[in-house]
């Protein structure tokens, strides 16, 4: 029976690999090589959005983390503070809310899904909140409105 490897590297409890890896012995004690970690992490990724029970704390925090995504940026595309999701991931063991599990679950699934527009479509998302609400002027243009570009709102103030 070959010996599994307790892949705490990851940030999760429960991931074990059987193979894929090798131990070799370093001057500093054991050392570990993994295969494509890459991979890897997109099936442990894959794996935790496709299970039936809520994420905790450290799967939000590993979705998190192979989306690129700060704390800030998630906390504002699911609508949650970033100190709520701050204590979310800090709190392991702990569910969180079903609203923001079946988020993160379908934007995990679609960045890994290869849609190239995902990324574009989270940063403009993590955006929403830097934004201030100010006027928004329309011009007709022919006999279509169309909203002015905010230099052409200067350009008109000036």
């Amino acid at each position: 029976m070959s010996r599994r490897y307790h892949y705490t590297e990851s940030g999760l409890d429960n991931i074990y690999l059987l193979d894929g890896f090798t131990i070799h012995k370093t001057p500093y004690g054991e050392g570990v090589a993994i295969q494509n970690t890459a991979g890897l992490h997109k099936a442990i990724g894959k794996y935790l959005v496709a299970r039936p029970i809520p994420l905790n704390g450290a799967e939000v925090r590993f979705l998190r983390t192979e989306m690129e995504l700060t704390q800030r940026d998630l906390a504002g595309i699911i609508g949650a503070t970033e100190q709520t999701l701050r204590l979310w991931e800090k709190n392991r063991g702990k569910f969180i809310p079903g609203t923001a599990d079946r988020l993160l679950r379908a934007l995990y699934s679609e960045f890994v899904g290869g849609d190239v527009h995902i990324r574009k479509m989270l940063e403009r998302l993590a955006d929403l909140d830097r934004q201030e609400n100010g006027p928004t002027c329309f011009k007709k243009n022919n006999s279509n409105w169309k909203p002015l570009h905010v230099p052409q709102l200067e350009q008109m103030q000036a």
